[in-house]
């Protein structure tokens, strides 16, 4: 195991003593080490709920037979982050989210790990990271949020902004406008439509990062909580195996993701992120294949 690096033999007495001083028994050392790096904050609705995911990942890993170490990752919400400076700061954290993962698996020697983002630039962060340490690796997002109810239809966050535009024509009230807001947005979970968020999620499942249901189960179903015991079940599976995320996100994976996302009609920002998780795969992907995939598979569907 590649975690015995720090905890094996006479010479890593010193740092067995550390693991020691966290509460670890030498049974759990003997297992492989698992980091669920989970970006839970109380500042991004899509993350609200990933205290609760990451946990249910913690008990999938350890009902497989290994020893989940949590650990924290940071993550910006782009809605509020949006309309002021702070969307500069938005793309960069990208990198700060994949270059942080590596420095923790890497410093600590982890044999996997589970991925626990959900909004725009946490999942392509994670997913690069993954790929760039080509350890074995499962994403499990915090899931879409729920769709919301004004004036008699079904609302989502791009309400609110022709909203803002019918209160500055005149269109409607102050207190119209207050109504909507409180309205668009009723639960916990990515921005319900086919963002960047929902279109990275969706594509970790068609990449093969990700397990079935990983893009399309709400945010408060209790079948995202078996999802993400399911997670942490498959990274003991492929730490057994040895299945790294290299080999799963290779060019024939990425072809498959680049079609779902044509059919599926996902965010434009798709672009930025997988071209940049194949270059951390190595991969040589460009916006001709973008473009050759896009003439010849139809758009399917329409979640925005």
């Amino acid at each position: 195991m590649r975690s015995d690096n720090v905890k094996k033999g006479s010479e890593r007495a010193p740092n067995r003593s550390l693991f020691y001083a966290l509460g670890y028994t030498p049974e759990e050392l003997d297992r492989p080490l698992i980091g669920v790096v989970s970006a839970y904050s109380e500042i991004v609705p899509g993350h609200m709920n990933l205290d609760k995911i990451a946990d249910a990942v913690k008990a999938g890993v350890q009902m497989a037979g290994g020893t989940p170490i949590l650990m924290p990752a940071i993550g910006v919400c782009d809605g509020i982050a949006m309309g002021h400076v702070g969307m500069k700061y938005s793309l960069p954290s990208r990198e700060l989210i994949c270059d942080s993962v590596e420095t923790m698996c890497q410093a600590h020697q982890l044999d996997g790990l589970v991925l626990v983002p959900n909004c725009d630039k946490i999942v392509p962060g994670m997913v690069m990271a993954a790929v760039r340490l080509d350890v074995p690796a499962v994403v499990c997002s915090g899931g879409p949020m729920l769709a919301g109810s004004y004036g008699g239809e079904e609302v989502s966050l791009s309400k609110m902004f022709e909203a803002v535009g019918a209160y500055k024509a005149g269109m409607i009230s102050d207190d119209q406008l207050e109504d909507c807001t409180c309205n668009c947005c009723p639960s916990c979970g990515s921005c319900s439509g086919m963002y960047t968020a929902n279109s990275m999620n969706c594509l970790c499942e068609a990449v093969g990062i990700a397990l079935p249901g990983n893009g399309t189960i709400p945010a408060v179903y209790s079948k995202r909580l078996q999802l993400a015991k399911h997670a942490g079940m498959a990274v003991m599976e492929l730490v057994r195996k040895n299945i790294t995320a290299r080999q799963i996100i290779n060019e024939r994976s990425l072809r498959n993701a680049l079609t779902c996302d044509m059919a599926l009609g996902c965010s434009t920002n798709t672009v930025l992120h997988l071209l940049a998780i194949a270059h951390e795969a190595g991969v040589p992907i460009d916006l001709k294949m973008f473009n050759e995939i896009s003439a010849r598979t139809p758009n399917l569907c329409h979640l925005a």
